[in-house]
């Protein structure tokens, strides 16, 4: 049955408009995305079949080109379009960030680096630089690693914190294994790069490790 022979209550696109978008199942969003079906399925059946074949939502946002295409009812335009809306909610959040007055909510930058990093398939360390005020100057991947690890130079760091002119940084970093929970040699990196950043009066405030489902605060476990 096509969904315009549905109850009009019962349709995604219906169901959101009155009820929000936080009523809706994950078929139900991917349907709205998708728009239409393929012969002899609804827009919201085929949803459920892809959710089923990448494995959950989240595996099919975070799919290859080469994946995604491949799946019955996508192709390039749709990845295209895919990409472009979750660039958009990552610039939303970073919006978000630079339009506070100051970074004093550690769920709120917590949900940024998450949104940057958790996603990607090799170890990214980066920094958050803030002025004075503890406002966003710039969010800077500075390194790029392999898939369990990336050299960290202080020097670097330092150098690019200078740049900005920043008076603080929180650090952040992924775990692409999923796991959050600091290494040792995340331990030992962070106090090198807090000392090295207290030579030139720049503040750390937190380092960040995102994992799967979970980011791990240095200054909430009382580190920093």
């Amino acid at each position: 049955m096509a969904i315009t022979d549905w109850p009009i209550e019962e349709r995604p696109r219906e169901k959101l408009l009155n009820r929000g978008a936080h009523a809706l199942s994950d078929a139900e969003l991917l349907a709205i995305f998708l728009r239409t079906g393929v012969k002899g399925k609804s827009a919201v059946d085929l949803a459920r079949e892809l959710l089923a074949y990448f494995g959950g939502l989240r595996p099919l946002l975070e799919a290859s080109q080469q994946d995604f295409c491949q799946a019955q009812g996508l192709g390039n335009a749709k990845f295209s379009q895919l990409q472009a809306v979750l660039e958009m909610s990552r610039r939303h959040l970073a919006a978000a960030l630079e339009h506070k007055t100051s970074l004093t909510s550690t769920t709120a930058v917590k949900q940024f680096v998450s949104a940057q990093l958790r996603h990607r398939q090799n170890e990214i360390f980066a920094l958050i630089l803030l002025n004075t005020q503890n406002q966003l100057i710039k969010f800077v991947e500075l390194f790029n690693g392999t898939i369990d690890s990336a050299s960290v130079y202080p020097r670097e760091v330092v150098k690019t914190a200078l740049s900005h002119n920043a008076a603080a940084v929180i650090l952040a970093h992924n775990h692409p294994s999923g796991i959050a929970e600091p290494s040792e040699p995340d331990k030992a990196i962070t106090k090198r790069l807090q000392q090295a950043l207290q030579l030139v009066d720049i503040r750390t405030l937190d380092h960040l490790v995102v994992g799967d489902t979970e980011t791990v605060s240095f200054a909430e476990r009382g580190w920093i």
